[in-house]
């Protein structure tokens, strides 16, 4: 089987195992994280109602920092301070590291 292919059924069964945990409310929102080859996306999601309650993306040629701070705004305004983090079975280094400490640096609690 290719090197990729087994890689990705890893971290689908990674994702899967660590969603089935993870449950964001109206007051703690699922702050979840997808990354593409080109482009990183998050989400404000309450799973009690199954809707986003903001989003943002490095469409606009943001770094993914920067990105962390603009949905941290987001959420304030909406009047959230803490969320919990879905990284989706990435590990937590590189792109997801800058986006979860740009949303600590302008002031929401994991």
């Amino acid at each position: 089987m290719n090197k990729v292919k087994i890689l990705n059924k890893t971290r689908i069964r990674r994702k899967n195992r660590t969603r089935a945990k993870i449950f964001g409310t109206l007051e703690r929102p699922r702050l979840s994280v997808f990354r593409s080859n080109r482009q990183s996306y998050v989400q404000l999601i309450n799973d009690e109602k199954g809707e986003t309650l903001a989003g943002a993306s490095t469409n606009k040629l943001i770094t993914e920092e920067k990105l962390g701070e603009l949905i941290a705004e987001k959420a304030v305004k909406k009047e959230i301070k803490k969320i919990i983090f879905d990284r989706r079975g990435y590990k937590y280094h590189g792109r997801v590291k800058a986006i979860a400490e740009g949303a600590r640096k302008r002031g929401l609690k994991f």
